[in-house]
């Protein structure tokens, strides 16, 4: 596993929060990230960014929507909610063998019924941003662990 896609739905919030604070723990892996509704260009949402610069890891993303390109490359595509393993299913049936929610490919035995979704920040607090944060580096460290 060397090359990872994150996907969510805008491509502003939560996978380029994953993707930043993948690359900055974990150098040596290719990390990238798209959304199933995003357009190009746009920067990381703002609330985002200040999550990320609280922990010390900085972010200058871009929006990117998924793509057959970004699918194929990747060795491994994790998604934020279960609605976006559907649609990644559904739209790149080849591929569907290494999609997962990022909750789902770093699972544990002693996790109870486990919601594998990671919830949407956009337009909470600050607050919910950092709660957003949080939440994806316990299963980043996971997946680093793995």
């Amino acid at each position: 596993m060397k090359r990872i896609l994150f996907v969510c739905t805008g491509n502003t919030c939560r996978s380029p929060m994953a993707e930043a604070m993948l690359k900055h723990k974990r150098e040596d892996l290719e990390v990238q990230s798209a959304g199933i509704m995003a357009g190009h260009g746009q920067a990381a949402n703002a609330k985002a960014v200040e999550a990320l610069a609280e922990k010390g890891i900085p972010c200058d993303h871009m929006s990117q929507p998924i793509t057959d390109e970004l699918v194929e490359w990747a060795d491994v595509v994790l998604t934020m909610t279960s609605h976006h393993k559907l649609n990644l299913e559904m739209d790149y049936p080849t591929y569907k063998e290494k999609v997962f929610t990022l909750k789902e490919y770093t699972r544990q035995e002693t996790d109870e019924d486990l919601n594998p979704d990671i919830a949407d920040p956009i337009g909470l607090s600050n607050d919910t941003y950092k709660q957003t944060l949080e939440e994806i580096e316990i299963y980043i460290n996971r997946l680093i662990d793995s």
